[in-house]
């Protein structure tokens, strides 16, 4: 069928009431219409959708599009009979969530012909009914929306379209269209093999997003840093992402407790909830969807003003289309990312189980992804480059590198140190034992190794472990070493980094910024022990006050016979140097003070920063509280009462699925809160009483502050982390709460 620029304009206006195409959408729909296989490359907010809606209604037949997502399938469905008046049945979805009569009324409007656009899952499109129904029609073409899924080198593969070819076959040959808003070079080529559209003409725009912001922050203090900035951008459309459906649910509860309307959106909902909580959405009911990585939403809403990620994404091609969500209208779009290593290693546990393939994929691409976060460069180069598109600029002004540049150091030297340990050591170690080697650790395991007397243990001792976890990460990023997946992440020294050892060049490493390794604030209350991993450590508020809080906690610890550190924490102490709380309420909401310790000690404290305050004129930070969620987890309340019945620790973290350590941290939190937990019985179980006694008198007398890693030092090797962990929980419940 042949069809004319000025006809195309036409329906163009007719059917969607705009006067104009964007980009290469009218060669896309041209190429379509006179029967061409296509294979469109084009980011989100391109206009991918028009690119198979409208040659849907200009030709006879019903177009089959294949989707992944039920939420945009419902979506576009509304928007077409929204352009479309009076004709419910031009547009229909088949998937899961129809009921019977639903599914009886798409069936009988399919075969009188009147629709035009057939939106279908991919595990729809596999089932025998089905395939019967679709051969009763005549198919206009096929469109394969989110193609990307195909390739098992995509963000979101599925292996039911990897049978789309086969099923396509069965049904009857049509011309065949495949979108992505982000697929690689190899990807590309892997979608277009599967599909048997080698020939197919392509058609690729640019990736780049020029109204978009992109920013890496540390995972240091999220919730608030979240709320602040909703707060501080009033009014504005926003999703954000999180790595589970529990952390989903709670920050959406978080966000409307502290005044933000804000709706979860998951796969764990039922369909009729995901569908309310997407129209809330996009009528402007709540300002805010907070979502899972994994479930795409596929809302179409061209005035979302920021994407926040929670938690950083397993790929680049996820992250991509994930912010490509923001300022589809051509306006601003702010994309901030929280970014911990803690989340990499987490998302690395979730791969294990899998194909060691799988695994060998899945890992090449989450290092590409901790390359863009831990990166100096402009992050639209890295972008860009990443989908093969070169960006010629030096500096894009849209991004936190180029507005903010990271200190550099020639690290040539440091990071011929960490090869020279790695082949010394035969290649054998992970990561954060090759760290604790140059940093001086003296633990169990390396002792148990004999790596204490290896020449190289402590050469680099006045960095500390964090820095040399670094360098030894941007080494994996440069390609220089590299993790063996079938010896359990062990690494090793590639190549090009043999030859840059033999022959060291200038290497410019960033400036460590102190990215989270540690604990986030997944807890409203810093857990035990987290003030080591605090980025305020270090003096980020008032000196004076802080000097002046010090001296209150010092008289408090003499009255009271107890260690200083176990009334407030030294980051507890900066953090009321920087938000300065006038009451206990406001006490409880920084780092490290519950609502228990606030009671029992924070009066001092506020009646000190009151009178400060007052006497220096000093302005707050915008009177700036986060109401915690009363109540927020079950979890903690379930721990408690098994506690009290004296539960094996092993049952309890079984009955709610957690691992061992995640247990005892959950513990941590509430004890640190100010809940007082009698553990003694497990203790007693697990503990050989002298063990108990020496870690308890040790903390007691001798310690300076919470910190496990001190302890194992001054207790020696006999001793493991668990043991110091339960007996510093018994004592903090019994002498602090």
């Amino acid at each position: 069928m042949n069809v004319t620029s000025q006809e195309l304009h036409d329906k163009l206006k007719t059917f969607f009431g705009w006067d104009a195409f964007k980009g290469n959408q009218e060669d896309i729909i041209k190429h379509l219409i006179e029967g061409g296989d296509a294979f469109v490359l084009m980011p989100t907010g391109g206009g991918k959708s028009l690119c198979y809606q409208l040659p849907a209604l200009c030709l006879p037949g019903t177009a089959i599009v294949i989707s992944p997502l039920i939420a945009l399938m419902k979506n576009q469905v509304d928007a077409i009979r929204g352009f479309i008046q009076n004709k419910e049945g031009i547009a229909h979805f088949l998937n899961s969530s129809l009921n019977k009569t639903q599914i009886a009324e798409v069936k009988a409007d399919l075969l009188s012909g009147v629709t035009k656009l057939l939106y279908v899952a991919p595990e729809s499109l596999t089932k025998e009914e089905n395939i019967q129904l679709l051969k009763q029609l005549h198919i206009s073409f096929y469109a394969i929306d989110e193609a990307h899924c195909i390739s098992e080198w995509g963000h979101d593969f599925r292996p039911e379209y990897r049978r789309i070819r086969e099923i396509i076959a069965q049904i009857g040959k049509a011309p065949i269209i495949a979108l992505t808003a982000t697929a690689t070079p190899k990807v590309q080529s892997d979608i277009q093999k599967n599909l048997g559209m080698l020939d197919a003409r392509v058609f690729k725009s640019s990736f780049n997003r020029e109204n978009l912001y992109y920013e890496i922050r540390d995972k240091s203090n999220p919730k608030r840093e979240i709320i602040r900035f909703i707060k501080d951008n009033p009014g504005k459309s926003g999703i954000i992402y999180c790595l589970s459906r529990k952390k989903v649910e709670e920050i959406a509860q978080l966000l409307n407790v502290n005044g933000i309307k804000a709706l979860p959106y998951h796969a764990g909902m039922d369909a009729a909830t995901r569908a309310h909580n997407q129209d809330a959405f996009l009528m402007e009911e709540v300002d805010v969807i907070v979502a899972t990585i994994a479930f795409g939403m596929g809302i179409d809403k061209p005035d979302v003003r920021f994407v926040i990620h929670y938690d950083i994404p397993k790929s680049l091609e996820g992250y991509y289309q994930e912010t490509g969500r923001a300022g589809r209208d051509g306006q601003e779009g702010q994309c901030i990312a929280f970014y911990s290593y803690k989340d990499i290693l987490r998302l690395e546990k979730f791969m294990q189980g899998k194909p060691i393939s799988e695994q060998e994929i899945g890992k090449q691409l989450l290092m590409e992804t901790v390359s863009y976060a831990e990166s100096n460069q402009c992050r639209r180069k890295i972008l860009l480059n990443y989908f093969g598109e070169d960006y010629p600029e030096a500096n894009c002004g849209m991004c936190d590198n180029c507005l903010y540049p990271k200190k550099q150091f020639n690290g040539q030297e440091e990071m011929c140190t960490v090869i020279e340990l790695i082949l010394s050591l035969k290649e054998a170690f992970k990561a954060d034992h090759l760290a604790n080697i140059l940093a001086g650790e003296n633990n169990s395991i390396i002792k148990s190794y004999n790596h204490h007397r290896h020449e190289l243990f402590g050469i680099g001792r006045d960095r500390g472990v964090r820095f040399w976890s670094a360098v030894i990460r941007q080494g994996l990023i440069l390609h220089l070493l590299d993790k063996d997946i079938e010896r359990y992440g062990l690494i090793f020294v590639t190549p090009e980094g043999r030859a840059f050892y033999e022959k060291p060049y200038e290497l410019l490493l960033t400036e460590d910024r102190e990215f989270v390794d540690g604990e986030d604030d997944d807890d409203d209350e810093m857990p035990i022990g987290a003030g080591k991993h605090s980025v305020n450590a270090g003096g980020g508020g008032d000196q004076q006050l802080l000097a002046m809080l010090k001296d209150v906690r010092k008289d408090l610890s003499r009255k009271m016979n107890l260690p200083a550190w176990v009334i407030f924490s030294d980051p507890s102490l900066e953090d009321m140097s920087i938000q300065y709380p006038v009451t206990v309420a406001e006490l409880k909401n920084c780092q490290g003070v519950g609502e228990g310790k606030a009671r029992k000690y924070g009066q001092p404290f506020v009646d000190l920063i009151a009178k400060y305050v007052e006497e220096n004129d000093v302005i707050r930070p915008d009177d700036f509280v986060v109401k915690s969620v009363v109540n927020r987890s079950a979890n903690k309340v379930y721990i408690i009462q098994s506690i009290d019945r004296k539960l094996p620790f092993e049952d309890i973290a079984r009955t709610k699925d957690m691992d061992f350590e995640e247990l005892l941290t959950e513990i941590e939190s509430i004890v640190g809160a100010g809940t007082r937990l009698n553990i003694d019985y497990y203790i007693r179980q697990t503990i050989d009483d002298d063990k108990a006694n020496d870690i308890y008198d040790y903390f007691r007398d001798e310690a300076d502050s919470d910190s496990v890693i001190n302890a194992l030092k001054e207790l020696g090797g006999d001793y493991t982390e668990e043991e110091v962990r339960l007996v510093r929980i018994k004592f903090l419940s019994e002498v602090g709460n």
